[in-house]
């Protein structure tokens, strides 16, 4: 601690109750690059010599191309699309994030079964959606394990894997097939919209080089139009065939801002699909029929560590001192409403070598926050209903702070809890220490962290939490 260390900052009010938008509230962030940014400025020439340029499928073209619709997250507003496959004669793959399955705005086991009698796929999605590379190698195991156990328990065939937000390595690869799947899927390896992405190719292989991270698209966001949609196939059909998938989140209106299409956009796409398999120039599959192979057993995930001893430090990599990527381990990028948050490990840290430092643009609502991963327990602290904690860490930052607290209820669905009076920017390293109401009943677990809700910066560092009892 230097000399111009503060122990407690200025409080001034507190901040009322938010319940943003996504899952809880919270909305975590992807801070992986699209694999094709490595490619430099060539695709960017080549692109701009094809910026506008559409595919047309030749006359007589062979059924070599094979297009698998899949939606991520089991948002409740699918129903709409799967509606429109069952009318359409064609299938769809389902990636479910089981933590949230029967919680509001999302698909209910219902829902799935329905899904599922139609002829689509249900695939895993992990249990409550974290970056996987970021966790432990045992949670990402509970993850990737025991959200394929959720769906075999509740009758499924699970064969197929998507990594959340595309994150994955080696590591994760392995995980993934020692929990029994049969493939799982990344983002962005072959070429999409994007102009940068120009020189990857226009589908991945059947069978795929690497069934543990098959080639897809960036992908789709508001952004994209019907000629989009319908290039990824026919410059697939026109450059020798191949698996083309296609990734969607919401169809509906005015839901996410960014990965939402329109029901409209989404009906003339599917029609366009049909029609083209009708013509016998495109085939329409689920992941698992294209990848193939045989249901393999249910694998349990590893046991949640018990809490600490009374006493200690309940917070993993307190000081953000083990990174992975730009993201301290067990540790997340959250927030919530209409802003950008950027996430750097800066040096030095308020002690040791690094700290966090979050710089927020574009806000009109919401906030940004670093905070443990809202897992199953491998990083989050266990919570235990009716206690208190004290939460401590120090910051320095442009702008007001507090903690913002999250639980986690049920399966793994995490929801907003509560927050600390503000305390005043602060130019110096300075310590907030803050003690919670009792944990609500039905918790299981804690997740919190320093927010920022204007724009400017925040540095994070040295993150303490203790059980102070009833």
């Amino acid at each position: 601690m230097g000399a111009t260390d503060k122990q407690q900052g200025a409080t001034v009010s507190p901040l009322e109750s938010r319940a943003g938008p996504g899952v809880s509230g919270i909305r975590i962030v992807n801070h992986f690059r699209k694999r094709w940014t490595a490619f430099g400025s060539t695709a960017l020439i080549v692109a701009g010599l094809l910026a506008g340029v559409g595919f047309a499928a030749p006359a007589h073209a062979a059924a070599n191309t094979v297009v698998s619709l899949t939606f991520d997250d089991g948002n409740a507003d699918q129903l709409t699309a799967e509606a429109t496959l069952r009318s359409l004669g064609l299938v769809g793959t389902f990636f479910i994030t089981t933590g949230w399955i029967d919680q509001p705005t999302y698909l209910t086991t219902a829902n799935l079964q329905q899904i599922a009698a139609d002829g689509n796929e249900i695939g895993g999605h992990t249990v409550t959606h974290p970056d996987l590379v970021s966790l432990t190698p045992a949670e990402s195991t509970r993850q990737i394990c025991n959200g394929r156990v959720a769906l075999m328990n509740m009758g499924f065939k699970v064969t197929s894997f998507a990594y959340p937000f595309a994150s994955e390595d080696p590591a994760t690869e392995a995980l993934v097939k020692q929990c029994g799947f049969n493939s799982a899927r990344g983002l962005g390896d072959t070429s999409s919209k994007d102009p940068a992405s120009a020189t990857l190719p226009a589908a991945d292989t059947i069978p795929p080089a690497n069934p543990y991270v098959t080639a897809a698209p960036d992908e789709v966001d508001s952004t994209w139009t019907l000629q989009n949609l319908e290039n990824q196939v026919t410059h697939a059909q026109t450059t020798g065939g191949g698996w083309v998938q296609l990734t969607f989140h919401h169809i509906a209106v005015g839901t996410d801002p960014t990965l939402t299409i329109t029901p409209a956009l989404f009906n003339q796409f599917a029609t366009w699909l049909a029609q083209q398999k009708t013509a016998g120039t495109v085939a329409v599959k689920t992941v698992d029929q294209v990848i193939g192979g045989t249901q393999q057993p249910a694998v349990q995930g590893p046991a949640v560590p018990p809490p600490p001893p009374p006493g200690t430090n309940m917070i993993q990599n307190p000081g953000l001192e083990t990174l992975v990527n730009t993201i301290p381990l067990c540790w997340a990028a959250g927030g919530y409403g209409t802003n950008t948050p950027a996430f750097a490990v800066v040096s030095p840290g308020h002690t040791g070598a690094y700290a966090e430092q979050l710089t927020l643009t574009g806000r009109s609502s919401g906030d940004a926050k670093l905070l443990p991963a809202l897992d199953l327990g491998g990083c989050s602290p266990t919570g235990t209903p009716g206690h208190r904690y004290q939460l401590k860490a120090w910051f320095k930052s442009t702008a007001p702070t507090q903690f913002e607290l999250y639980y986690r209820v049920g399966n793994g669905y995490w929801k907003y809890w509560t927050a600390s009076p503000l305390v005043l920017a602060a130019a110096n390293w300075t310590q907030i220490t803050w003690t919670t109401p009792p944990l609500p009943a039905g918790a299981s677990g804690i997740s919190w962290g320093l927010n920022i809700q204007a724009n400017g910066t925040i540095t994070t560092d040295d993150y303490e939490m203790y059980d102070v009892g009833p």
